[in-house]
């Protein structure tokens, strides 16, 4: 059975980004939704001794629906930080420049990605066995595990996770969102 993990924060740390209100509602309700269904049902499945990207990876419907939802949260809320913010340095930086032409830039199609996807999903910096990084959006639960991607930093572009803060400006949340990001983890995670 999969536990919801505990947020390396305080609800109220991420504010005005995220404020407690959103988290309250996000993390407290939504990701803990996901994790509940999932684990009702994946009993007396295959999927019941797997991990969550195995879950990901060979299974459709609300199963997937549910498995990739809490993967998906679990992500995006463990990509910030009360000391976030600023721009990765070493191997990312570098990858990030040679992808991107610059850091800027790598912001500005991450964020333009995030408000051209149409309705729900997430906006993903994502990389290939090669090392090689690219920024990908997917509608609803969409993954990049099943497109054989490792996920790097991630964005969620569904209204529950903005809309008591920024109500339809998407483009203002994304924005916003590089203030708190914390890039020693995403670092950490280019380089597994």
């Amino acid at each position: 059975m999969f536990k919801q993990p505990e947020l390396p924060y305080a609800l109220s740390d991420l504010s005005p980004v995220l404020s407690e209100e959103t988290l309250k509602f996000h993390y407290g309700i939504h990701e803990k939704t996901y994790i509940d269904n999932l684990n009702k049902l994946i009993v007396g499945t295959p999927f019941e001794q797997k991990t969550l990207e195995e879950i990901i990876t060979g299974s459709n419907g609300p199963i997937f629906n549910n498995a990739a939802q809490t993967y998906n949260h679990i992500f995006y809320f463990e990509c910030f930080s009360v000391q976030g913010g600023g721009m990765p340095d070493g191997a990312l930086l570098d990858a990030i420049k040679s992808t991107f032409g610059s850091f800027e830039k790598f912001q500005e199609i991450f964020e333009t990605e995030g408000t051209k996807l149409f309705g729900s999903g997430w906006v993903w910096l994502v990389k290939d066995e090669k090392e090689s990084l690219s920024i990908m959006a997917t509608g609803n639960a969409g993954n990049p595990l099943t497109n054989r991607l490792s996920p790097i930093l991630c964005f969620d572009l569904w209204e529950h996770a903005y809309y008591i803060d920024y109500r339809n400006r998407r483009a203002e949340y994304l924005h916003k969102l590089w203030d708190i990001v914390d890039w020693n983890k995403i670092s950490q995670r280019f380089a597994k």
